[in-house]
């Protein structure tokens, strides 16, 4: 199945357009002609399987044949990365972390950070075809980039948990885990956070966590912990 996304489809529609750029794919690109069935997702957990009616590269329309409300997972987990020094690096993670299941990402500032300036419109659309590629109807919420000490200031009403590299007491992130519960993971930049940012993190009942016995990439870092969660909750 290859599925389309469109975050302008309703629940309450019965034909819908798309849009010129969208229309080109689907008529010239992809050569869809009237009579063919497309999936469609809005994001928000929607799936929608629709017929095409007028397949034109400037304005390309189906009838809606069935809708159906996908089921959320029973937990939310939210990453916050500081971005990497190399872009694709970061794109990697925004990728894997969409198929594999994340709710929420926040890029995060830190003192360390050797990037500050993100290109927040490609990310999305990295996400949105991880999205597609993946089958799911739930697209990850991307937030703007927001500094270390303001993140931290703010209330998830999750189980909330920093991974440093400093030689501290920790425990096992898995350890800390339970099936069903919603989840808040630090990941900082290429040289780690730093000591005052830990202590920040710490003052804010944030746990320490470990990911593992080596020393792993901030991408890397953030694709374990993400697969942590979903493997726990499988």
């Amino acid at each position: 199945m290859q599925l389309f996304y469109n975050p302008n489809i309703s629940e309450n529609d019965v034909n819908f357009s798309f849009d010129k750029d969208e229309s080109r794919h689907i008529a010239k690109v992809l050569r869809k002609t009237i009579g063919e069935t497309l999936h469609i997702t809005n994001g928000n957990g929607w799936l929608f399987e629709a017929e095409i009616t007028l397949a034109d590269q400037k304005h390309c329309n189906v009838s809606i044949l069935s809708k159906s409300l996908q089921p959320k997972r029973e937990y939310r987990l939210h990453l916050a990365v500081a971005p990497t020094k190399m872009n694709d690096r970061y794109e990697w993670f925004l990728e894997k972390a969409t198929e594999i299941g994340v709710t929420t990402i926040t890029p995060i500032i830190c003192d360390r950070s050797e990037r500050k300036v993100v290109k927040i419109e490609r990310f999305e659309k990295i996400i949105q075809s991880a999205m597609k590629q993946s089958l799911q109807c739930y697209l990850p919420k991307l937030n703007t980039p927001v500094a270390f000490k303001d993140f931290i200031n703010k209330d998830f009403n999750s189980h909330m948990f920093i991974a440093h590299c400093e030689e501290t007491d920790k425990t096992s992130l898995k350890s800390q885990l339970k099936p069903g519960s919603d989840v808040t993971i630090l990941i900082g930049p290429e040289g780690d956070f730093s000591v005052k940012e830990i202590e920040m993190a710490l003052q804010h009942h944030y746990i320490p966590v470990t990911l593992g016995e080596t020393r792993l990439r901030t991408e890397t870092a953030a694709i374990a912990a993400s697969h942590s969660v979903a493997f726990l909750n499988e």
